[in-house]
């Protein structure tokens, strides 16, 4: 069974894939500075699965400590999430994204390429593809043109990723593009714990459902859209981390492959909003901001190549989303912190 290396992997959506993981019988190491996660969800993760990992609290980018780590195991894999995520954050703090997002998986690269570890999953985002010229997007859809320095990081190690493929076509390079994962593993045990106020919608709407936050703010009413708020493509957390699994049991021929995850339909920022208050069976209250910075109006995606070549299909919908994450929030007001 191969043995993987998992960066990033106490945040959101890296301990999920890692519960997938051990729960299939693979050998892990984590990785993570823990800067937007809980050590707690370590513990958490082992108390759900039965089973233990090697954790490694660094920095992707201390050469010094991603040396060490490789040099104390034999992997044959990594799957790639460690980052900085937050598309707001990102156009207020682009050199922090920058440094964080690039230099940290060229430092990753670097190390795999010194252990011989060629076989990669990369966690990009479909940020990639820019405004879209046409919905749903599919994997041969036009990309750059990256509306916040969040997306643009994305675009570009997946750019390095294919130029490092064709200096060395060793390389087995698989790349993952997805846009909002929502909901938690279905234990609520471990969930998304954003620390501060959420950058993301979902925490938001939870936390003011749970009453640790007064309102939700929409950003935009305005765009051309049925309801005038954003459209996207929402997956269920579990859904998107058997992605990575199905990617991971597909690494056989050298190159760089897409997929799209999702689940090809796409939500408003309303249509959340009314399903969680299904969900957690009270009215939510709301209100209409400005738009943010680097929005834009729809985004989804077709993630008909992973059923096909994969085997992949989300199983989960906007009902089983809110559920979760409301069982996560519900029991879990103050996310980690007891």
């Amino acid at each position: 069974m191969k043995n993987i290396l998992l960066t990033g992997g106490i945040g959101f959506i890296g301990s999920h894939t890692l519960v997938e993981l051990l729960n299939r019988g693979y050998q892990v190491a984590v990785v993570d500075n823990l800067v937007n996660a809980s050590e707690i969800t370590a513990d958490r993760v082992r108390e759900i699965t039965g089973r233990d990992f090697r954790f490694y609290r660094a920095d992707i980018r201390d050469r010094d400590a991603m040396e060490k780590i490789f040099a104390e195991n034999a992997f044959d894999a990594v799957i790639h999430f460690a980052g900085l995520k937050a598309v707001g954050e990102s156009c207020v703090k682009p050199l922090e994204y920058y440094d964080n997002n690039i230099y940290g998986t060229l430092v990753l690269l670097e190390t795999m390429r010194a252990h011989n570890v060629k076989e990669l999953i990369f966690s990009s985002s479909a940020t990639v593809y820019g405004t879209p010229e046409s919905l749903p997007l599919t994997e041969t859809s036009k990309t750059g043109g990256t509306t916040n320095p969040y997306g643009t990081t994305k675009y570009e190690i997946e750019g390095i990723l294919n130029d490092l493929y064709r200096a060395d076509p060793t390389w087995n390079i698989t790349l993952l593009r997805y846009f909002n994962p929502v909901g938690a593993h279905p234990s609520g045990r471990i969930g998304e714990d954003p620390k501060g106020i959420p950058n993301n919608l979902m925490p938001y709407v939870a936390q003011v459902a749970s009453g640790k936050l007064q309102k939700i703010r929409v950003f935009g009413d305005d765009y051309p859209t049925p309801d005038g708020t954003g459209v996207r493509d929402y997956i269920h957390v579990v859904d998107l981390a058997r992605g990575h699994i199905a990617a991971i049991e597909h690494l056989n021929d050298p190159g760089v492959h897409v997929y799209n995850l999702g689940t090809g339909i796409g939500y408003s920022v309303l249509d959340m909003i009314h399903a969680f208050e299904k969900a957690c069976g009270k009215q939510l209250p709301y209100e209409i901001c400005p738009r943010r910075p680097g929005d834009i109006a729809a985004c989804y995606a077709s993630a008909e190549k992973a059923e096909r070549d994969l085997g992949w299909k989300a199983e989960y919908g906007i009902t089983e989303m809110c559920r979760d994450q409301w069982n996560w929030q519900s029991k879990n007001p103050n996310g980690y912190e007891a």
